[in-house]
């Protein structure tokens, strides 16, 4: 064959792959949003079946060899010499897996989804602890097949974030606690901001009808944008013009679905905002979780808890509820959304404290992967490390290590994406106000053009470039955690008058 016979081919084989990714997508969305439980096991089954199916196309010998050929051949453009590049690396760390076991694996984490559904809503660990338990040993057989000389938890650490290990992130993590822990307690100790307000019950049904404003105001567009609901928000897509977000309400916290919603369209507008010809191809995706991370702690934090975003958007949440908000000036409710105080949920947490969330779980996640922290009794260990870094006691397991979804599936080695990503954020925003007056769009109704600077910078680019790279080109300079501290100390020290 020659080049222009193998790249046909090539693309063929892309269509295919994109075809049942997108129909498991689907499925999966499905599954955490309005599907049936007593379903389940029957869809999982099925599931991991079309997952099995997807696998073999992915690690057919053939196509792997045709990858080989084409990621060298100097007639292959840039664009997709890349994408080639990107599927041989997937194809060799995956080829050595047994077809068997990864459908069983597949499989094991539809039941492990179901399992913590059932557990978090009991609140007992218990029922969850065994599926946790297999899908970490799972984990660890399929990782040990890759002829790696990393261990299995750097190998999951670089798989989330190309080239982190835990040098690096230990690195990260102590400079964060270097200078948020004296923050931390010097915030502690001021002068408390009121935030009652806050919590008092706001009818979940109102709480919709502002959400409908408000991804009016974020130019979420129902033409390629859809919102639903689910045990913990998140986006998922199948093309850069099918992105599904999800979020949750509670009637006695107002800000949580909102904060949630802002930090679901900020993924969302990262795939959709993406140079439409990588569309079905790996270079559709973003660069890495911790840029995926940017993006959303982006809009959440930056955007989103900034008196410039409320100054438009506070006088429609009040028309909603103006017994509870409506002698409440925007002053105040700007104080009480950006509150630092200790608390329980990772997603709940306020930008001071949200990097000891993060950095609970990565010791966690460490010490099961290393042999020094065990399945059983891991709620303990869980509340214990609360105790340490944040000082206060876990009332159950739904609070505390049910909270989050992401062990149920194997993803070890995504959590410390979110503190890093959200230090990323903050060197790109320092960035985009040399360009931009950001407070200025947010006040005026102009969203968009926000996110049209991320779009021309960032989102276009998906996952053509590694993210040292990407950040250099636009920032200028290499990623500076400095950028994120600096940040956090300026906006904390002004807010509790330090």
């Amino acid at each position: 064959m020659n080049t222009k016979e193998k790249l046909k081919r090539y693309h063929d084989w892309l269509f295919k792959c994109s075809a049942y990714q997108m129909a498991l997508n689907i499925i999966d969305i499905d599954k955490q949003t309005v599907a049936p439980s007593a379903g389940a096991a029957y869809r999982d089954e099925r599931s991991a079946y079309l997952a099995g199916e997807l696998f073999s196309l992915e690690t057919d010998e053939e196509i792997v060899d045709l990858l080989k050929n084409l990621k060298d051949d100097p007639e292959v453009e840039a664009d997709d010499r890349r994408a080639i590049e990107l599927y041989y690396k997937k194809a060799l760390d995956t080829v050595c897996i047994p077809k068997e076991e990864f459908v069983a694996f597949k499989k094991l984490c539809d039941e492990s989804f179901d399992a913590w559904i059932l557990a978090k809503s009991k609140a007992d660990y218990s029922i969850f602890e065994p599926y946790l338990k297999r899908v970490i040993e799972s984990q660890k057989k399929l990782y040990g097949y890759r002829s790696s000389d990393k261990s299995i938890y750097n190998q999951m650490l670089d798989d989330f974030e190309p080239g982190m290990d835990e040098e690096k992130y230990d690195a990260f993590f102590n400079a964060l606690k270097e200078r948020l822990v004296p923050l931390i307690g010097k915030v502690t100790n001021a002068k408390q901001i009121r935030e009652d307000f806050l919590h008092q019950k706001f009818p979940i049904e109102d709480q919709k009808k502002f959400m409908d404003e408000l991804l009016e105001y974020l130019h979420f567009d129902s033409s390629w944008g859809y919102q639903n609901e689910s045990e913990h928000p998140f986006t998922s897509w199948t093309c850069e013009n099918d992105c599904r977000t999800t979020t949750k309400y509670i009637e006695s916290n107002v800000t949580s679905a909102i904060l949630s919603t802002v930090h679901e369209v900020g993924h969302a507008y990262y795939e959709h905002n993406i140079n439409p010809k990588y569309d079905g191809m790996i270079l559709s995706e973003g660069v890495s979780s911790g840029m995926h991370e940017s993006q959303s702690r982006l809009c959440e934090n930056y955007l989103g808890r900034t008196l410039a975003f409320w100054k438009y958007n506070y006088p429609k949440l009040q028309s909603y509820f103006p017994k509870q908000l409506g002698d409440i000036s925007l002053e105040d409710f700007y104080k009480a959304i950006n509150i630092s105080k200790p608390s329980f949920v990772r997603t709940e947490a306020d930008e001071l404290t949200y990097p000891l969330h993060v950095l609970i779980r990565y010791e966690i996640e460490k010490g099961l992967f290393n042999g020094t922290i065990s399945t059983e009794g891991l709620d303990k260990t869980w509340n214990a490390k609360y105790k340490e870094y944040l000082g206060i006691d876990v009332p159950n397991d739904k609070l505390g290590i049910l909270q989050d979804v992401h062990w149920s599936d194997g993803s070890f080695g995504y959590f410390p994406t979110y503190a890093l990503g959200t230090a990323f954020a903050a060197q790109y925003v320092h960035a985009m106000k040399k360009e931009l007056d950001v407070d200025s769009l947010l006040e005026n109704n102009k969203f968009n053009e926000v996110m049209g600077w991320l779009k021309k910078n960032i989102h276009t680019h998906g996952f053509r470039y590694e993210a040292p790279e990407l950040m250099k080109m636009v920032t200028g300079e290499e990623f500076n955690v400095n950028y994120f501290l600096d940040y956090i100390e300026e906006k904390y020290t002004k807010l509790y008058q330090l």
